[in-house]
């Protein structure tokens, strides 16, 4: 019959176990700074002080709620409100988790009535259902954001949507294409994702609508070359406000910077406008001059 473990015996075990885990942790850690170099993917918007940082599944799913409400003529104050909503919500994460039933970036309810689960689990579908309910609130683009998220939300904690109200602002800025060249993702030295721009073409016309890439579909948005792809920019667009940002029409920011926002999961490589242009393999330096000076067309390549 073996020995009961005495106290010390005990304490010197956990001590053990709490070393390897410590080590093993670090093990991790350099793994992640050698494959990425140490630079951990991530997006940011804005700058100084007033200045964001998201991951890019965030980013992503951010891009991907800016377009839908510019895509329904939705004004800047209301993706906003919506952005402030999910970073609330879901931590502007898909999750398919939540009280109840609740499900998605906005925690909206197959049992309320916002869908089914597989829908709700859809970013595009999830915010087109926010923004139909929001545009049915009288006046919400003059009503504090907590209540205007609320009026549509029914939340148990409905002041807990202001504290978001500022990084909400700078990627509504930033989406929609009123601050140019103010979205930039890190990618670091890991390996980059193949693209395919008949994916990355698809998802423009699932996020902002079949004319976003106007003519035939077969030849609407057709690589410039291997990898490649022209996005048309109109030389007036009314996108979430009138004008344009920073001598270029505010749509071609708002396609350049959605298409930074989902490099990562599409395996963008390059995105040039208007005499700016950002590199995965150079993310390090955000926007940098260069991409000639056109503004007819935002032009990305796919990773090989």
């Amino acid at each position: 019959m073996s020995e009961p473990a005495t106290p010390l015996r005990r304490g010197r075990r956990v001590r053990i176990a709490a070393a390897f885990a410590v080590l093993l942790a670090l093990i991790a850690y350099v793994a992640v700074q050698y494959v990425t170099g140490g630079h951990v993917p991530r997006c940011t918007v804005g700058s100084g002080s007033a200045r964001y940082e998201l991951s890019p599944e965030q980013a992503a799913n951010a891009a991907t709620i800016s377009a839908v409400g510019t895509t329904r003529g939705m004004p800047e104050r209301a993706v906003t409100i919506a952005l402030a909503t999910a970073l609330q919500e879901s931590a502007l994460r898909n999750i398919a988790h939540g009280d109840r039933d609740s499900l998605g970036l906005f925690q909206q309810r197959p049992s309320q009535g916002w869908g089914t689960e597989a829908q709700i689990m859809d970013p595009v579908f999830s915010a087109s259902r926010f923004y139909e309910h929001l545009a049915q609130v009288p006046g919400y683009s003059r009503l504090p954001l907590t209540v205007a998220a609320q009026r549509v939300q029914r939340s148990g904690f409905p002041q807990a949507y202001a504290k978001h109200e500022p990084d909400a602002s700078l990627l509504a800025a930033a989406l929609t294409g009123r601050a140019p060249a103010s979205l930039t993702c890190v990618t670091g030295n890991a390996p980059r994702r193949a693209g395919d721009p008949a994916k990355v073409r698809a998802e423009l016309v699932r996020s902002f609508g079949q004319g976003v890439l106007p003519g035939a579909p077969a030849a609407a948005g057709a690589p410039a070359g291997a990898g490649r792809l022209s996005v048309p920019v109109p030389a007036a667009v009314e996108t979430a406000g009138p004008g344009s940002a920073g001598g270029a029409p505010r749509r071609g920011w708002e396609l350049a910077q959605w298409a930074v926002a989902r490099a990562d999961g599409l395996g963008i490589a390059e995105v040039s406008y208007a005499g700016r242009v950002w590199r995965a393999d150079a993310s390090e330096d955000g926007w940098r001059p260069g991409g000639g000076t056109d503004t007819g067309a935002v032009r990305m390549r796919v990773a090989p």
